[in-house]
């Protein structure tokens, strides 16, 4: 899961970008809402976090534009109480949900958790393709009931392609979903990641069933 943090306090944003990422998401950080709505606009995110008060421009006419865009992902705002702008004129103008400042992490990240689970591919808390299963909440992953250990990333790629069972997932979209702005996108960073996890799930396996196949020229699904 990417999200977007648009935020000009440097130290609220590197809070959240490091709490979101402790939490298995891939995160880009935009400090002011120019820079903000482009990203949101060429990118494909799962969810924004958009403060209201923004240089350049401000958090409504950004919800704005990325709904006239046909952009659909949540959009969580925050804002300090005494601002003038109302609630219901943010969701009005596109919005999903609305969180003063100052605000509990543990609150943020239970409002993330649930716009997250109004997409329908995120309805059912664990996933499983045969007879391996993924468990988001508790970040566990089994197969023929032998606890299989990942690391974060392994764990967000195999969400990702456990999120999208028989559909093949290109390299851009990989990359667009599970890695940030920072990646070398010219590196073999996703071959070597597969390759690893085939490995772990594998050994893992009671048959021995390949369930991550390769499609030549396209890319990468997983299925029984």
């Amino acid at each position: 899961m990417r999200i977007l943090i648009v935020e000009d306090e440097a130290a609220i944003s590197t809070y959240l970008k490091e709490s979101l990422e402790a939490e298995y998401f891939a995160v880009d950080v935009a400090m002011d809402g120019e820079r903000g709505s482009y990203l949101a606009q060429i990118n494909e995110y799962d969810l924004v976090i958009l403060d209201n008060q923004l240089p350049k421009k401000d958090g409504i006419t950004i919800c704005r534009e990325l709904r006239a865009e046909g952009k659909s992902m949540p959009i969580l705002v925050v804002s300090v109480k005494n601002e003038t702008v109302k609630k219901v004129d943010l969701l009005d103008a596109g919005a999903d949900d609305y969180l003063t400042k100052p605000f509990a992490l543990s609150e943020l990240l239970a409002r993330v958790r649930a716009l997250l689970r109004r997409k329908p591919s995120l309805e059912n808390d664990v996933l499983c393709v045969g007879d391996l299963t993924l468990d988001p909440k508790r970040l566990m992953v089994k197969r023929s009931n032998r606890e299989i250990t990942l690391t974060k990333k392994e764990f967000m790629l195999l969400e990702y392609l456990m999120r999208n069972e028989g559909i093949v997932l290109s390299r851009g979209m990989i990359l667009e979903h599970v890695w940030d702005m920072s990646v070398d996108i010219f590196s073999n960073t996703i071959e070597s990641h597969i390759l690893s996890i085939r490995k772990k799930i594998d050994d893992a396996g009671a048959g021995k069933e390949k369930l991550i196949k390769t499609i030549s020229g396209r890319g990468y699904k997983i299925e029984a």
